[in-house]
C-alpha cells in the first residue's frame, strides 16, 4: 500500500507533528480542522456558525487537494465543546453538504485547543494517489 501526504496552501498549516491529510488505499484521511483562516492564521472566535463554516471550508480545500470533492466525503467526525450548540452546527453542516449525507459521529468534548467550540476530521474517497 502506498501512502502520500496531502498538503495545500489553501488550508491552515499544521501546528504539530501531522499533515493536513494522508492518501492511502483509495481514501484521503483529513486531519482535524479548527476554525483557522488559511494564509493569515486568524483564529475565528465568533459564533458557532462562523466557526463551523470555516472548519468545513478547510475540509473542502483539503479534500479538493486530494483529487476528490465534497460529494465523495464518506465520514465526518464532529468534536463539539458545547452539545447545546448542536442544532446550530447541524444547520450549517446541512446547508454546506446539501443532499449529500456522509456518515457522521458527534463527539461532545470538555474543551478544544485555543478555546474553539468545534473541530472536525473527515475521510473522502479518492480515485488514486496523486
Amino acid at each position: 500500500m502506498e501512502i502520500e501526504k496531502i498538503t495545500t496552501p489553501n488550508a491552515p498549516v499544521p501546528g504539530g507533528h501531522y499533515t493536513q491529510a494522508i492518501a492511502a488505499n483509495g481514501f484521503a484521511f483529513i486531519s482535524g480542522q479548527l476554525p483557522i483562516v488559511p494564509g493569515t492564521g486568524e483564529r475565528i472566535a465568533g459564533s458557532i456558525e462562523e466557526q463551523t463554516l470555516r472548519v468545513l471550508e478547510n475540509i473542502k480545500v483539503i479534500t479538493e487537494a486530494s483529487g476528490s470533492d465534497l460529494s465523495r466525503i464518506v465520514k465526518v467526525n464532529v468534536y463539539i465543546a458545547d452539545i447545546g450548540l448542536w442544532d446550530k452546527v447541524n444547520t450549517v453542516y446541512a446547508e454546506f453538504f446539501g443532499s449529500h449525507k456522509p456518515a457522521r459521529a458527534i463527539v461532545p468534548v470538555k474543551e478544544l485547543h485555543h478555546g474553539f467550540k468545534i473541530e472536525m476530521d473527515a475521510v473522502a474517497a479518492i480515485d488514486q494517489l496523486l
